[in-house]
């Protein structure tokens, strides 16, 4: 048989060589287990154990009896362990050596990419040599696995992985906990509070239900629910200020108002309306300041109070 990196094989040990380790076979050919690769007891002369197969750091064949996190054909999804500029991203795969997930599988976009802690969704393959190469999973693999929403996930907030971030959006694969594999979304730019990378945790609320069973997701709050958080942010913030003024108002840029305070300009115009209404903020050209207080509340004292004293 030939050997195949990344599958599991029964063979037998062959002999031990110190100080390197077992040469197993499978009766045709040989391979190499170090000491290092052993898990549990030390196996003797001609026992049978389950090993897998890999390519060691010098492209050598080889075997290991620990268990990997996945196996060839597989999906999984694995922890970002590393990162190089130009070869892409090394995986955890469970065997003290990492998985590479080539350049060319991540987005273009730098601010797409993958950090180190981010967990991607992966098929293991092979590279034109056969030795072991991650895959992106794709909607292909993905499909097939994920159920339809609940009806009762409607404006729920969930929690999922970023499997794929383009400038039009980000699919993310929502946990399905004890329901299942998960359920699959889409977050329109739009509906981004920020550039989400691939393999990012991301907590986002379930906008729309689609009639496939798939959702729109959303990151920021409902309007009334925003608007109130919003308005209180926005008016802490000018308390804070000399003189009770900002230079933020609804002439104010978007990306001036989005770079403070992290809301779109719709949302502060929403807040500020909200102040205003109240009676709490006042603008003038580009700038927004607190109210006056009302006469009665600026002085302390009442009219009563004042003709007391006469």
């Amino acid at each position: 048989m030939s050997w195949v990196a990344g599958t599991y094989a029964n063979l037998r040990v062959a002999r031990e060589v110190s100080p390197y380790g077992y040469f197993l076979t499978d009766g045709e050919q040989e391979v190499l287990m170090h000491y290092t690769e052993l898990v549990g007891k030390k196996p003797k002369l001609n026992d049978e154990i389950e090993v897998f197969l890999f390519f060691d750091t010098e492209d050598r064949i080889s075997a290991t009896m620990k268990k990997p996190y996945i196996t060839l054909g597989e999906m999984a999804r694995l922890k970002v362990a590393d990162v190089h500029p130009r070869l892409g991203c090394f995986l955890e795969i469970g065997l003290g050596r990492q998985l590479l997930l080539p350049l060319s599988e991540l987005p273009e976009k730098v601010e797409y990419r993958p950090l180190p802690g981010d967990e991607v969704h992966v098929v293991l393959g092979h590279d034109k040599a056969g030795r072991l190469l991650a895959k992106l999973a794709g909607e292909d693999e993905l499909a097939p696995l994920v159920f339809d929403a609940p009806s009762a996930w409607r404006n729920q907030w969930v929690e999922g992985w970023v499997t794929k971030s383009l400038q039009m959006g980000s699919f993310v694969l929502v946990d399905g906990g004890v329901v299942g594999f998960g359920v699959y979304g889409l977050i329109p730019a739009a509906e981004r509070t920020k550039p989400l990378r691939l393999g990012e945790r991301v907590s986002a609320r379930v906008a729309f239900i689609r009639e496939d069973g798939r959702v729109n997701l959303a990151m920021a709050k409902l309007k009334q629910e925003g608007r109130l958080e919003d308005a209180d942010r926005i008016l802490a913030y000018m308390k804070e200020r000399p003189g009770g003024g900002m230079p933020f108002s609804d002439e104010s840029p978007a990306e001036a108002i989005k770079q403070k305070f992290q809301i779109s300009k719709s949302a502060f115009k929403r807040a500020i309306g909200k102040l205003m209404r109240e009676g709490l903020v006042t603008q003038k050209g580009s700038w927004t300041y607190l109210a006056e207080p009302a006469p009665s509340e600026k002085d302390g004292n009442s009219a009563g109070d004042n003709g007391s004293e006469e």
